[in-house]
Formats: C-alpha cells, sequence, structure tokens
C-alpha cells in the first residue's frame, strides 16, 4: 500500500458523508489509506470550544467534531476494508484541507456542507480546495451512473496534460470508457482591437481542433490500453458542452486553468461552471 493517503473531509452533514463514500472508493481503487479530516474552526478560541452552534440548516451531528468523524468512519467499516483514520484538526475547513494536500493522493469534498442554505448551489469550501489545493481535488455532486464513461476537458494546455493523466488512470481503475471532449468556438476576438476573418474555412478549422484532440490524446492510448477512447470535437463554449456531457457519467475531469486564465482568477471558468453545474462529480487537476 503506498502511504500517501486519500483525504476526505467531513462536516456532520449527510453531503459529507456523501464524499465519504467517493473517497473509499478511490482509497480501495488505488490502494491507499483513507484520511477522515473534521476541521474545526470554532476550536481556535477557547471561548468557543464544546458549544453547540444553534443552525436551522445544521445537522445536529455537526455541532460535535468527534461525533462526525466517528461517524463517517463507522460508515467506512460497514461498507469497505479500507485502512481508515479520523482526526479533528483545528483551522477552516479549506485551509485545514488545502494543507493537508501537501501530503495527499486525492482529496475529496462535498459540494456543499453544513454551512450551505437554500439557493447557494456551491459551498465555499469545495471551490476554496479546488483552487488551493497541491493534489487533485474530486467534489462529489450530482448522480454518478456507474456504467457510465468517464469525460475529461482537452484544450492542448498543460493544465489539460495533467487532467487527462489523470483521467486515464481513473477511467482504468474504474473499467470505464474515456470521452474526450474537445470544445472550439473561433474565430472569437482574443482582445481590443482585434479584426476578425470576413470569411473563413469551417472545414478548415475543425479539422485544425480536430489535430489539437489528436495530438493530446498521441501515447496515451499505449500506456493504457485497456481503456476505450472516444474522441468528441463540439463546436460550443467549453463549460455548457462539459456540463452536457456529465449527463450520464461517472466522472468529469478538467483542468483547473485554460488557456487564457483570467487575471485575478484563481479557478478557471470551465471549472467553475462544472462544480456548480455538473451531473456528476468532478476532479479539478492542475500541473
Amino acid at each position: 500500500m503506498t502511504t500517501a493517503p486519500v483525504i476526505v473531509g467531513v462536516d456532520g452533514s449527510a453531503q459529507g458523508l456523501g464524499a465519504v463514500d467517493l473517497a473509499v472508493r478511490e482509497a480501495e481503487a488505488r490502494n491507499r489509506p483513507l484520511r477522515v479530516v473534521y476541521a474545526d474552526a470554532w476550536s481556535r478560541d477557547p471561548a468557543w470550544t464544546g458549544t453547540a452552534l444553534a443552525d436551522p440548516f445544521t445537522d445536529p451531528l455537526a455541532t460535535r467534531p468527534e461525533a462526525a468523524v466517528h461517524a463517517a468512519l463507522e460508515r467506512i467499516a460497514a461498507r469497505s476494508r479500507v485502512r481508515a483514520t479520523g482526526h479533528v484538526v483545528r483551522g477552516h475547513p479549506a485551509s485545514v484541507l488545502a494543507d493537508e494536500s501537501h501530503e495527499a493522493a486525492l482529496v475529496v469534498v462535498s459540494h456543499r456542507g453544513r454551512g450551505g442554505y437554500p439557493g447557494l448551489l456551491l459551498g465555499s469550501v469545495a471551490r476554496d480546495v479546488a483552487t488551493h489545493a497541491f493534489c487533485p481535488v474530486l467534489v462529489a455532486r450530482g448522480t454518478p451512473d456507474p456504467g457510465g464513461p468517464v469525460v475529461v476537458g482537452v484544450n492542448g494546455s498543460p493544465d489539460s496534460h495533467s487532467a487527462l493523466s489523470f483521467a486515464f488512470e481513473e477511467a482504468d481503475l474504474r473499467g470505464a470508457e474515456l470521452v474526450a471532449l474537445h470544445a472550439w468556438t473561433h474565430p472569437v476576438s482574443t482582445g481590443p482591437g482585434d479584426m476578425l476573418p470576413l470569411v473563413h474555412d469551417s472545414a478548415l478549422l475543425a479539422g485544425e481542433e480536430a489535430r489539437v484532440l489528436a495530438e493530446s490524446l498521441a501515447g496515451w492510448q499505449t500506456k493504457y490500453p485497456d481503456v476505450a477512447v472516444h474522441e468528441r470535437l463540439v463546436r460550443s463554449r467549453p463549460g455548457p458542452a462539459l456540463v452536457e456531457a456529465t449527463r450520464g457519467a461517472q466522472l468529469v475531469v478538467v483542468g483547473a486553468h485554460g488557456h487564457r486564465p483570467v487575471v485575478g482568477w484563481l479557478l478557471g471558468s470551465v471549472a467553475h461552471l462544472l462544480l456548480h453545474q455538473s451531473h456528476c462529480p468532478i476532479a479539478v487537476v492542475r500541473h
């Protein structure tokens, strides 16, 4: 068994236990230990230690960190023989999990926890962990199709290469097919004053985009000969195209950034959209 663990963040919520189930599968498939972490932000101030918060949206279990960790460990023991340990760590959840990611193979979180409110589609913890973690982050959301493919967004960027590596590994571990999706919309303006061609050859442009996809996939089939790969070229914006592709998928994998990260944005727009709208779990990978 390799030593770097799969880490899963829990907070006592039902959504958190859903992330535990996803983490168990990953730990089993990767033959890695599982580390259950509850980040106790309130214990930083002694005045709050042991205090139950009055919050109508809070699961009663979530107000007691040790009870939340124990519930997660019991759930794991009932479903798996994976080696699991539980820990309560002082600090803000996103900061704690980002720090834990230094020594992790994978961090698993729920897209919403006990801090979520009706109408809020994405918890700040999931977003911040996906933004700052030092390893791939798997966000539990939607309803994965166990027989569906692993979908990966491809755009030729360094983060896209890292996403392909993770996606091929996941497809191989799961015995799933892989859908490599490349979406394109140009010719479009890339900056102020750009002059767009009045006439362009759509077939030629499509051929160029197909070449980007083919070159990105070159060599991976040799490394993972048992993974069936389906190339999908879509003339659309990447975010909506990938969201649509998650219907009937068991996992979608995307790089943290695209070709041109927006200054001041720590998470790319495609990853951000998937975290809000994906119909299956999302893995966010950075190079």
